[in-house]
């Protein structure tokens, strides 16, 4: 199938609506019909300041990142991009055009429309 990944680049202590941005960014993705979402925390990592964090130290908890991506439809994406404009959050994000299905799928599988 042809579709969309975005990831969503956010600290793992940015709040909207006093939620975590990535459960937020999560739960909004799901309510949109999204075919999945993840999220995931980074071992380390450097941002537009270049300063470099790294989980191993207990004092920069709440300043590493928190990658949330998702695979879905360009409309999809899109909806999504909408509704962060419209909710105002500042975020830094990636998009870009991708192929995904399931191998051997099941019945309970939506079509793919086009093979790997």
């Amino acid at each position: 199938m042809q579709g969309s990944f975005c990831r969503f680049y956010v600290h793992e202590d940015h709040r909207h609506h006093g939620r975590l941005v990535w459960e937020w960014l999560l739960e909004q993705g799901n309510a949109l019909g999204m075919r999945g979402g993840s999220a995931f925390r980074a071992m380390a990592g450097f941002g537009r300041h270049h300063a470099l964090h790294e989980a191993r130290f207990f004092e920069l908890a709440g300043s590493l990142t928190i990658e949330v991506e998702f695979l879905a439809s360009a409309a999809e994406v899109q909806r999504l991009l909408d509704l962060l404009h419209r909710e105002k959050v500042r975020l830094f994000y990636a998009y870009t055009p991708a192929s995904f299905g399931v191998i051997n799928p099941d019945a309970s599988d939506p079509p793919t429309v086009g093979e790997c």
